[in-house]
């Protein structure tokens, strides 16, 4: 990179200063240097007069005739009057003026469909700046596929089964129109399915080619706003706490509820007391064990005493033996549920074993409450199907007990082997209500409301990952709980990644929000150190925060800890993992696992990607990788190694140097893949070296301004942290700012010169 010195030459009665700048390259920056110029893709021209067209249905959409919907969802029509008041720049008030109140019952319904409405307005707009002209479709065997430079990334936001518009070019003032449908997206090739005898005539004609928006998630939320209502303040804007009379009462030793079946509880007491004494030995052997090796010994001891799981746990005991006590107190506490409906918050921060927490407490209702019916969701298919593992992983469900629903247009190769046996009775709706444990994502949740669903089905609705919901995408599946006895559980982090919303009008009225987040701001959820001193400063009955983080070495966990959780984070990791490289060569101090490498390299783009990288970064997260898995003594595995960078053109340029040097295994990715991953070494690629950060902030991309996104990326690594990026670019923002004064008084910042207002702590 570039490096920029003061040269003082001292003379006898004077001195003369001079600045030497030199800039350092190497033939790997060659390799992955920009193929063409930057071209931005010229947004395609419609012309006032539109010329005669036929117009060609697409293929007729496989849907499981069993999966049919009854009840049609609404269209919720977006208001003509408010699409001109964005397009035309006007003041949104004059459409909509309850806007400027703050949220409340009255005004609940009117303020969340006026901000889904700005959302999808704002996502047709994006998707116009997106269409193509002239292009030309490749083969794929019998499919035909478009190049889309950009879609990784979201530009343009394309899933499977959106609809895209297929235009032949003017003919005598005639053009042919092919409805298309994406089929699958890989990196930025999107396969479609279009009519057949297209599909068999297309000789590498040029097309035109135009996005539409899909309308459905957005229907599904408007529904359930409209059904919110009926919720009322307890769930939505609770006051204060009426408890409810417990569901279920779990000390250490018993476990009562009101429905019990007494031969559940014929077992021996030498069964008993052996059943507990291996349970007591491992929770003593495995003390501070990370959410990892509780997964592990959770599966250890399914996989060995599976059959007896079920009866022993009537008596008391814990499915997971090594939960610690926040993590009890959390089971305890919605297994009872006595402060439904109002709802139970679960915080999670980085690392504290949030996912095992969950399992335990599905596992715990579903045995103890023998008439619950839960519905657990998160936003993301991964996040869900990460759930539904981990309950088959338990070998406590009986064939029937739990099933998986799953978006029409899903493909069967992204899900996992061990969770498809899952999703066929999904494909199903109204058969997958008669099992008692139904996993799906927010949005797929509003098929229920279309098949006749009683509201109040479901006595349990856990939402995980609650941080990365908007409130309307929230209230999908919240809606279809019981408004008199059913209890909600809302499983996050608002300090992690939070919604995806690209309409800066919506976000600024508040639809970013996270129900989770917004609720946690009520006097009722907020801390109170006085009050609840000894139950770690929340109500206890209303919220646990996990504090026992089992990830990080106590250096790298200092900061998040301080940024974003009041200094509550407690250092429980395996000191044998998180301390095995304190002595790394390359460490600038031995013992403290850190290193921030300030680099000038130059970002750029190429082609017609409007993604960025930054070859001087790209090579030197290569270095160091190497350095890391190929040396003579290598510390660690390519496995064990994770590298974050927000841009995909960068994620593309590290993939092919690290498989020029033969570890392709590495893990490559952006923030968002990261998120509930960890790995004993991650390296930070933050890419940007301009001052003038060209559309981040209108994508969501990059690190600067986004607390959110580098509190994920910071809190990933296990036993060393390594940091790449501009000092002079990343000191203007407060978190990266406060990294670098981190890193700078701890003598672990190293490379190019810094910039003035951090030059005082070097010295």
């Amino acid at each position: 990179g570039c490096s920029k010195e003061l040269l003082l030459l001292g003379f006898s009665d004077f001195t003369v200063g001079r600045y030497i700048e030199a800039t350092v390259t190497n033939e790997e920056e060659l390799l992955i240097a920009p193929v063409q110029p930057f071209s931005p893709r010229k947004p395609k021209i419609i012309p006032d007069s539109q010329p005669r067209k036929t117009t060609v249905a697409g293929p007729k959409q496989k849907r499981n005739k069993r999966r049919w919907c009854s009840n049609f969802l609404p269209h919720y029509t977006i208001p003509d009057e408010l699409r001109k008041c964005v397009e035309q720049q006007l003041d949104i008030l004059t459409f909509q003026p309850l806007l400027a109140e703050r949220l409340n019952l009255d005004n609940y319904k009117a303020n969340f469909s006026t901000l889904l409405w700005l959302e999808e307005i704002q996502a047709e707009m994006d998707l116009k700046d997106y269409y193509m002209s002239g292009v030309t479709l490749k083969r794929n065997g019998n499919l035909l596929v478009l190049e889309v430079p950009g879609v990784e990334e979201g530009r343009p936001r394309l899933v499977p089964g959106d609809k895209v518009i297929l235009k032949s070019q003017v003919y005598l003032e005639h053009i042919i129109e092919y409805i298309a449908y994406v089929a699958e997206i890989c990196d930025e090739d999107v396969t479609l399915k279009v009519n057949a005898d297209f599909e068999r005539s297309y000789n590498l004609e040029p097309m035109d080619v135009e996005f539409v928006h899909c309308r459905i998630p957005s229907r599904r939320c408007q529904l359930a706003i409209q059904q919110a209502a009926y919720l009322g303040e307890k769930v939505l804007f609770p006051e204060r706490l009426v408890l409810q009379s417990p569901q279920a009462i779990k000390t250490q030793n018993t476990t009562e509820h009101c429905a019990v079946d007494d031969s559940l509880k014929q077992s021996s007491l030498q069964e008993r007391k052996h059943w507990h004494s291996i349970l007591q030995l491992h929770k003593y052997q495995h003390e501070g064990a990370g959410e990892s090796t509780n997964v592990l010994l959770f599966l250890y001891f399914f996989g060995k005493f599976g059959e007896t799981v079920a009866l022993k746990q009537r008596d008391g005991e814990f499915f997971n033996p090594v939960l610690n006590a926040q993590q009890k107190l959390a089971v305890k506490r919605i297994l009872s549920g006595e402060c439904r409906p109002t709802p139970y918050l679960l915080f999670g921060p980085p690392g504290t074993g949030k996912t095992v927490t969950v399992i335990e407490a599905i596992l715990q209702i579903h045995f103890a409450l023998p008439d619950s019916r839960i519905l657990v969701c998160a936003p993301s298919n991964a996040a869900t199907d990460l759930i539904c593992l981990r309950l088959h992983q338990s070998n406590l469900l009986q064939p029937g007990t739990m099933v998986r629903v799953n978006a029409a247009f899903r493909s069967a190769e992204q899900i996992d082997d061990m969770v498809k046996p899952y999703c066929k009775d999904g494909d199903d709706i109204q058969k997958a209500l008669w099992s008692r444990i139904v996993i799906t994502t927010c949005s797929s949740a509003g098929l229920f409301y279309q098949t006749d669903t009683r509201l109040g089905h479901f006595t349990h609705v856990i939402l995980d990952e609650a941080g990365q919901a908007s409130e309307p995408e929230s209230l999908i599946p919240i809606g279809l709980i019981s408004e008199a006895d059913g209890q909600i559980i809302l499983v996050g982090d608002p300090k992690q990644l939070g919604p995806a919303i690209k309409s800066k009008l919506a976000q600024t009225f508040g639809l970013s929000m996270s129900l989770i987040e917004r609720l946690s701001s009520r006097k009722l959820y907020l801390r109170d150190e006085d009050a609840f001193g000894s139950c770690g400063a929340y109500n206890p009955l209303l919220i646990t925060k996990l504090t026992k983080n089992y990830r990080s070495h106590s250096a790298l966990l200092a900061l998040p800890s301080k940024l974003f959780y009041h200094k509550e984070l407690e250092v429980c990791a395996d000191t044998s993992v998180v301390t095995s490289l304190l002595n790394w060569g390359k460490l600038p101090r031995k013992g403290f696992p850190l290193i921030f490498h300030g680099l000038r390299g130059s970002e750029t783009r190429e082609g017609r990607s409007p993604s960025w990288f930054n070859p001087t970064e790209a090579v030197q997260v290569m270095q160091y990788c190497c350095q890391l898995a190929k040396s003579e003594n290598s510390a660690v595995s390519v496995t064990d190694i994770g590298v974050i960078t927000p841009y995909r053109k960068q994620v593309e340029k590290i993939r092919f140097l690290l498989r020029s040097i033969d570890l392709a295994d590495i893990k490559v990715g952006t923030v968002e893949e990261f998120q509930g991953q960890e790995y004993m070494v991650v390296i930070l690629s933050t890419v940007r070296s301009q001052k003038v950060l060209i559309d981040d902030e209108k994508y969501s991309l990059g690190f600067l301004c986004n607390p959110k996104r580098f509190n994920v990326a910071i809190t990933r690594a296990k036993a060393l942290l390594i940091v790449l990026g501009n000092p002079h670019v990343l000191v203007k923002d407060p978190c990266f700012c406060a990294l670098l004064e981190y890193s700078l008084m701890n003598r672990v910042y190293i490379g190019c010169d810094l910039p003035s207002e951090l030059e005082h702590l070097q010295k």
